[in-house]
């Protein structure tokens, strides 16, 4: 079997029983592999088209050009441009460069005003203007979508449609990645195993393809599907679930002959709220040993306190100089 695809259209204004039917297989995907595809997602063609159109005119841009708004420039919001194998995974380099961005957020912001980690303004290239349109689009059309799914979760889990965004998302932590992957080389990884930190991730991909998902049957394709986000869920929704959803293992290994582009979208907890469990939560625990022998379960603190641990490690020059870490 290979990654489902579910249409989400109902959950912006279906009727009750169309949006209960969608928050079911919603539910039964997030059960099992964790991994689905999305459509009636309301993220434009267009809007993808134009940010891969404007991703590609950065990439091609001089290494000194790009590095004007290189990652070392972007402090402690943790914005900008890193190389080729600059990021690490599991302490392994990946085959990919990529730019971070975020809420892009003006210096009055209280969070900003504050000194939060991972808050503050993106850093936008001059010589790709439309880059930063292109990126600000993408990122509004995903939140909403990304929103309106975890009203879906927590009709799943038989609470409110509004518990998720009442209680841990009064200000979601809004992430957003471009990568780009070469040509993988032999014995290395685009990106190697890992699960993502938060919530919900929502990711457009080219037609090139190279993500892989641990299904509990093993590794399987999740080749890119026309008009689908992928969708999957993070460590800290298992956790909030009980481990009844299940944050899966993925990875990419670009085997084309050309270049692959991807585009994250990580819908997270708000950086100041707790991560107790729903109530409908079971005391259950992940079964077998996890890619790096974490234990999400153990964790009851605050999420910004758990990102910034993990972020660290992806980075460790760049958390010591930006974070005085």
């Amino acid at each position: 079997m290979g990654v489902p695809v579910i249409d989400m259209a109902p959950l912006f204004g279906g009727d009750r029983r169309a949006r209960r039917e969608t928050a079911a297989r919603i539910a039964g995907a997030c059960e099992d592999d964790g991994f689905f595809q999305v459509v009636g997602h309301g993220v434009s063609p267009q809007t993808i088209a134009t940010l891969a159109f404007q991703a590609s005119a950065f990439f091609a841009l001089p290494t000194a050009e790009k590095a004007r708004i290189g990652m070392d420039r972007g402090g402690g919001a943790w914005r900008g441009w890193f190389p080729l194998r600059g990021e690490l995974t599991s302490g392994r380099p990946d085959d990919k460069e990529g730019v971070y961005f975020g809420e892009d957020l003006p210096p009055e912001d209280p969070r900003v005003a504050a000194g939060w980690p991972l808050h503050g303004a993106n850093l936008w290239p001059a010589a790709v203007p439309g880059l930063r349109p292109a990126v600000n689009a993408y990122m509004s059309a995903c939140a909403r979508a990304a929103a309106t799914l975890m009203a879906g979760v927590s009709i799943a889990l038989g609470l409110d449609a509004e518990y998720f965004a009442r209680v841990y998302l009064a200000r979601p932590t809004l992430l957003f990645r471009v990568f780009r992957y070469p040509p993988t080389p032999p014995d290395a990884w685009g990106v190697g195993e890992h699960t993502d930190y938060g919530l919900l991730t929502l990711l457009a991909q080219d037609d090139v393809g190279g993500l892989e998902v641990k299904a509990r049957s093993g590794w399987i394709a999740a080749p890119p599907t026309p008009g689908a986000l992928v969708c999957n869920i993070g460590d800290m929704l298992e956790r909030l679930t009980g481990g009844r959803f299940v944050s899966t293992p993925h990875r990419v290994v670009n085997s084309a002959a050309r270049e692959r582009l991807s585009f994250p979208f990580f819908y997270d907890p708000d950086f100041a709220a707790k991560m107790t469990p729903v109530p409908s939560a079971a005391q259950k625990r992940a079964s077998g040993p996890r890619w790096d022998s974490a234990d999400v379960h153990a964790y009851d603190g605050l999420y910004g306190d758990y990102l910034l641990a993990k972020v660290g490690r992806v980075f460790p020059d760049l958390k010591a100089a930006a974070l005085g870490a």
